[in-house]
């Protein structure tokens, strides 16, 4: 199944703009969450910052998953 996932992903990447910057983004929000959990304190405008690249980083998966869910179909 993960790898039909894989398979699927790289399809709509090639295919679909949309569904590639969204990939795109979602590897660079999970690049910078990364880089704060390497650091020891976070500031409170930090830890802001942090929270919204969750928060787009998580909205960025639920409309892939949305798309993926319709290409299925």
């Amino acid at each position: 199944m993960v790898e039909k996932d894989q398979d699927l992903t790289q399809r709509l990447s090639e295919e679909n703009p949309r569904f590639r910057k969204l990939y795109e983004e979602h590897m660079l929000f999970e690049k910078k969450l990364q880089e704060y959990e390497q650091m020891t304190y976070l500031s409170e405008e930090a830890d802001l910052e942090r929270k919204k690249v969750q928060k787009l980083k998580l909205a960025g998966k639920d409309e892939m998953e949305t798309m993926l869910r319709d290409f299925r179909q």
